[in-house]
């Protein structure tokens, strides 16, 4: 599957020491699954749940799904015993918490290759702390390895001392910051997680917030938040037919040897084409992965 177009909507965190959750995670309809072996895991069953979660990657059994397994800090007991075994899981991602500089994504991509991690396993960077989001721009260019941004809102509410809001103005700067930076480098980036998981409501405006300001997926902490992020992530009903009248009507321009069309009265150039074509793309690989 392409990286441009493969679908992230939504990424459910699994902690790593809860065998049952890990074998649950093979039936739910998320897109991506983050096998946790920091936050969600107590100090006295790191070693354990790291072999869960390398066991599972292994498995193979969890369909078209996006494997990333969060390690523990490379500054911890466990971090670089972590990426040592996470090199060798068969996951098709490492996630570094709190990532601060192009030198913390160059010690973790060192510390890859010294375990002969393949070339196809990606970095993934937890961006949720101030002086993250302060380098962003530095980070996101620092390894081809990168591919991927998460958001760790919760941790940087904490560190800034904000408050968690229904707008999130607090986290709109930070939000931004890292949005530019990962745009500007090519890289996929996730939303945070929301906590309440009794609110619906609000969690599935949250999702929309995220849409609109340009994030491919959310991070999620429960099950029940899959199916809604899924929906609000994907491309309607309404916006493929409207990409795919954009892409025949330019088609047709350019036949005509013109260089714009119109739509609905709009006048449609290369990149509302490009956005259509991502769109209907995207669409095509949200059907693949239910096949």
């Amino acid at each position: 599957m392409s990286e441009a177009v493969r679908p992230r909507r939504s990424v459910l965190y699994m902690p790593g020491a809860n065998t049952r959750a890990l074998e649950k995670a093979r039936t739910l309809a998320a897109d991506a699954l983050i096998f946790d072996l920091e936050d969600a895991v107590a100090p006295d069953a790191k070693v354990a749940a790291r072999a869960n979660v390398v066991a599972a990657a292994r498995s193979r059994s969890y369909g078209r799904r996006e494997i990333a397994i969060r390690c523990n800090g490379l500054a911890t007991a466990w971090g670089r015993d972590d990426i040592a075994a996470i090199a060798g899981s068969g996951a098709d991602a490492l996630l570094v918490p709190k990532v601060e500089s192009a030198a913390d994504v160059a010690a973790v991509v060192a510390a890859l290759d010294a375990a002969a991690a393949p070339a196809g396993m990606a970095v993934w960077a937890m961006m949720e702390t101030p002086l993250g989001i302060l380098r962003a721009a530095e980070i996101a260019g620092a390894h081809p390895r990168l591919r991927l941004f998460v958001m760790g809102t919760n941790d940087l509410v904490k560190d800034m001392r904000a408050r968690h809001t229904p707008l999130r103005l607090p986290m709109v700067t930070a939000l931004g910051i890292a949005m530019l930076a990962a745009r500007a480098h090519g890289l996929t980036i996730l939303d945070g997680v929301y906590n309440d998981i009794q609110d619906a409501d609000g969690f599935r405006a949250q999702c929309v917030q995220g849409l609109e300001m340009g994030f491919d997926g959310k991070t999620l902490i429960h099950p029940s938040q899959v199916e809604p992020c899924n929906e609000v992530f994907a491309p309607s009903a309404t916006e493929l037919t409207q990409a795919a009248r954009i892409v025949e009507a330019f088609a047709a321009a350019e036949a005509a040897g013109k260089g714009v069309a119109t739509v609905d009265g709009r006048m449609i150039e290369n990149l509302h084409v490009e956005q259509a074509r991502r769109a209907l793309a995207l669409a095509e690989a949200i059907r693949a992965m239910a096949s």
